[in-house]
Parts: structure tokens; C-alpha cells; sequence
């Protein structure tokens, strides 16, 4: 009786956990990355409807056949909702195409057979296992789509940390994770025995959902608001992706003066002490559009706009971390004076750039 109560108590927080998720989401308080937060939020409910039947049956509710057929439709539409959230987030700007009707050829597929399993054991089992590997070509292409822009996003951004949707990787892992799971636990159903009781596949979604609740109520917008900045750093963004031919966008007699424009304007202005610097942002500064400066700094520093403004950061920690004034400043004191946002990006990006931390650099130089 009581390990059927916590089952109970589990559901009821595994339910009402995505359904509130859902509700936030879609509200959106924070006015932040609007699309795809709507796709997420509806993500959110799709994913809560896999329970709702267990709910439904806790409150001694009997769904008729229509509901149940109707809620094991939309439930195949789960993964395709995350996928377009996740295009959302990468693209705001994303336009839906003709070839994005192919995510809807196996929710017809499943519809048939959904159709037709009254009746009929191995097509309602063949349902089941469509649901469950439907979800695999999704949240590989998440994967890769999102380690892609990982990378793509330092080409505008100085502060990678906020807006890398590494949240949204691990996501996408836990539930692969959760996917190799069920498939077994479904196998172990269907040819050993048969298993009434899902605590521990409850407790691991239960995991999951307040993991993803934590990391999303703490986003950030990803591009800027302005329409006009976001459409000039989403198409230096994509140059990579899509293999445009870099063409010469600064004449030969002005490269050289741009460079040391630059170079003298980070140097006495010090705009890398800015956390939220981008590449628009900068090249407003010195009189040049975003794929100029990006031309500049690829063909003239060979660096990306992460690497080149992280570069003056990391050099002025240094002389923070060494210098008789700052001998009583703290490692996160110092990582903010030297434009990081956090104590873990400065350690991040301080140890890829030395090969050391800021505290094993600051004993080394000053014996501290």
C-alpha cells in the first residue's frame, strides 16, 4: 500500500511538474527567445499527455475510446515539437519549408496502425515501439544541430555560457538515456513478464523534468532584440554552416588602418570589459558593418570574436592576478573587473588560453 502511494504521489509530481512548466513556458514571463519557447511549451504539454491517462485513473476517471485514441495520436507529435524548438532557438528567424513536411510521415504512419491495432496485439505492440524509436532521428539531429551552433555561436558572441543551450544537449541525451531504458523495460514486458509497477522509470522522468524546469527558468535571450542587429549576427552566424564563399569585404589599402583602428580602440576603450559584447556591437564602434569585422578578424588576427575579445580579458586578469592592488580581490572579483561573466567562464577560457587556472597563475607569478 505505501510503495502504491509514493507511485502515486511520483505521478502527481511528474505531472503537474510538466504541466506548470508548460504554463510558464508559454506564458513566457521573461520575454525571452518568444518561438522557441512557444514550441518548448507545447513540448512540455505533449510530454505530460504520456501520464495523463494515469491521472486520469488516479482521480477514478474512465476515459472513453475516442480520448485515449485522440491522446495517442498527439503524443507522436512529441519529438517533432522539441525539434522545432530547437530550430527556433538556434534560428528565430527560421521560416517553415516544404521539406519540414517530412516530420509528419511516420505520425501518418502511426496513425493507420493506431487505426487498426483494435484488435489486433502485435500492430498495437508495433504501435508502441513507433512511439518509442520515433523519437531517435530527433534527438540525434538535436544533438548535432546544437553542437554545431555551439561552435558557430563565437563567431557574434564574447559569452558563450548563457546562450549555448547546453541545457538543451543535456536534455536531449537524458532522454535517449530514457529511451534505451524503456525500450528494454518494453522488451522485458512484452517476452519475460509482465510489470504493473513504473516507480523507478517515474523517479527518472521525475529527475529529468526538474532538471530542464531549473535550466529553463534561467535563460537568456540568445540574440539581441533589435531586429536589424539580430538579422546582421544570425547571417554571420550561418556563413559557416551553409559554406557561403567569403568574398573580400575590405579593401586591401583599408585593412591594414581597420586593423590598427581596432587594435588601438580595445587597447584604450577597453569594450571587452563589456560581458554582453557582440560582434555588432563592436563593429559599431570602429564605422564597420558585422561581416567586415568578421572578415577583419579571421584574415587579420586569425581569431573568431569569442577568441580575439577573450584574448584582452584574459590579459587583463593577468595583470590583475599579479598586480599589488588587487593582491586582496577575489578570483570572482577579478573575472568580473576583467569583463567575465562568471567565475566558471573565466577558469573555462583561462585555462584553455595558459594552460592554467587563474588561482594556479596568480601563485605561480606572485607565490600567493
Amino acid at each position: 500500500m505505501l510503495f502504491e502511494n509514493i507511485q502515486k504521489f511520483v505521478l502527481v509530481l511528474l505531472y503537474g511538474g510538466l504541466i506548470l512548466q508548460s504554463f510558464i513556458v508559454l506564458t513566457n514571463p521573461m520575454k525571452v527567445n518568444k518561438k522557441a519557447n512557444f514550441f518548448f511549451g507545447l513540448f512540455l504539454f505533449l510530454w505530460s499527455c504520456f501520464w495523463i491517462l494515469d491521472i486520469l485513473q488516479l482521480c477514478g476517471l474512465s476515459p472513453n475510446i475516442l480520448l485515449v485514441f485522440t491522446i495517442s495520436f498527439i503524443e507522436i507529435f512529441t519529438p517533432v515539437i522539441l525539434f522545432f524548438s530547437t530550430i527556433f532557438y538556434i534560428n528565430p528567424n527560421y521560416k517553415f519549408k516544404k521539406i519540414d513536411l517530412v516530420c509528419l510521415i511516420t505520425p501518418i504512419f502511426y496513425f493507420i496502425l493506431l487505426i487498426n491495432s483494435e484488435g489486433s496485439k502485435m500492430i498495437g505492440i508495433l504501435a508502441d515501439f513507433v512511439t518509442i524509436f520515433h523519437n531517435l532521428p530527433f534527438i540525434a539531429i538535436i544533438y548535432f544541430k546544437i553542437k554545431r551552433y555551439q561552435k558557430r555561436i563565437e563567431n557574434i558572441s564574447s559569452s558563450t555560457e548563457n546562450i549555448n543551450l547546453e541545457w538543451l544537449l543535456k536534455l536531449s541525451l537524458l532522454l535517449l538515456s530514457t529511451i534505451i531504458i524503456t525500450v528494454g523495460y518494453e522488451l522485458f514486458n512484452v517476452f519475460v513478464y509482465k510489470l504493473h509497477q513504473h516507480l523507478a522509470m517515474d523517479l527518472l522522468f521525475l529527475f529529468i523534468v526538474y532538471s530542464t524546469f531549473y535550466q529553463v527558468l534561467r535563460q537568456k535571450e540568445i540574440y539581441p532584440y533589435n531586429e536589424k542587429e539580430r538579422e546582421e549576427l544570425l547571417s554571420v552566424e550561418l556563413e559557416d554552416e551553409e559554406k557561403t564563399e567569403k568574398k573580400k569585404l575590405i579593401p586591401d589599402n583599408d585593412f591594414e588602418k581597420l586593423k590598427q583602428k581596432l587594435i588601438v580602440f580595445m587597447e584604450t576603450e577597453k569594450p571587452y570589459l563589456d560581458g554582453e559584447l557582440n560582434l555588432s556591437t563592436l563593429a559599431g564602434f570602429i564605422d564597420i558593418n558585422a561581416h567586415q569585422l568578421s572578415y577583419l578578424l579571421n584574415n587579420g588576427f586569425g581569431d573568431n570574436f569569442f577568441q580575439f575579445v577573450n584574448k584582452y580579458r584574459v590579459a587583463r586578469a593577468k595583470e590583475l592576478l599579479t598586480g599589488d592592488t588587487f593582491k586582496k580581490i577575489s578570483i570572482i572579483g577579478i573575472a568580473f573587473e576583467s569583463g567575465f561573466n562568471s567565475k566558471t567562464s573565466f577558469n573555462t577560457i583561462f585555462k584553455k588560453m595558459t594552460s592554467e587556472t587563474p588561482s594556479e597563475f596568480r601563485k605561480k607569478q606572485t607565490g600567493l
